[in-house]
């Protein structure tokens, strides 16, 4: 099967083992990718989320019910074909990590941010040998590059699948050291988010809650669970 079909013309939903790993069959057809490639996956667990997606169709498809589908998708058709430029490009939030740039007030947010983060670098640091330091105020100010070298060098580790999963971890919460920490399950995909979003719950409490936000935030956090599920199953 070739892209995208508008509607279910399919009875059966298979998974199978195939050169490089796992596909998904409709009625013993295996599915391609937009760019017509096949839609091979690394683990027998992803292929089977992708299956209950497809199996799950009822006359129009609609691709935003399949997320498992559209990572592998974006991992095949995308990374795939640029790894190196999108694991520099992640790489780079390490020169400007959310987690190391401070508020100048109030106090009680400055001893929010160090109490909620520090361990965070302290972690970084340990695990990567990657010491970032921690700022006050926006204004840029360059990290060490032996750090930021050694970040990197783990950036580029990571698989097509995983680096597709990584690069929505870190541009979603804006930091690559919250997005290691995902990876390495150093806290629950919750608290990390929670984590990630201190200036803006100390806003809220502050203010009060906009509805608006309230539902963007809702909307991230779904996507920040699916990369983190999508990680997993890369690995599963």
């Amino acid at each position: 099967m070739s892209g995208w079909a508008k509607k279910r013309f399919w009875k059966e939903t298979t998974v199978a083992p195939v050169d490089g790993g796992f596909g998904v069959f409709l009625d013993g057809r295996g599915v391609k990718t937009p760019a017509k490639a096949a839609l091979v996956v690394p683990t027998q667990a992803m292929a089977q989320a992708m299956a209950v997606e497809w199996e799950a169709q009822e006359g129009e498809i609609d691709p935003n019910s399949m997320p498992v589908t559209r990572s592998a998708n974006a991992a095949i058709d995308k990374v795939a074909i640029q790894h190196a430029e999108v694991a520099d490009m992640l790489a780079e939030y390490g020169g400007s990590d959310l987690l190391c740039y401070r508020a100048t007030s109030p106090e009680e947010l400055i001893d929010r941010q160090a109490r909620k983060w520090d361990p965070l670098l302290d972690w970084a640091a340990e695990t990567f040998g990657a010491r970032l330091k921690p700022v006050s105020g926006v204004m840029f100010e360059a990290q060490d590059p032996v750090a930021l070298a050694s970040l990197a060098r783990e950036v580029h580790r990571f698989d097509n699948f995983e680096l597709a999963a990584f690069h929505d971890l870190v541009g979603i919460s804006g930091s690559l050291i919250l997005g290691f920490a995902a990876t390495h399950d150093l806290h629950e995909i919750e608290a990390l988010w929670e984590l990630s979003r201190i200036d803006e719950i100390w806003q809220e409490e502050q203010w009060g809650q906009d509805e608006e936000a309230v539902a963007d935030a809702a909307k991230k956090l779904a996507a920040f669970k699916h990369a983190y599920r999508f990680y997993k199953l890369s690995n599963s």
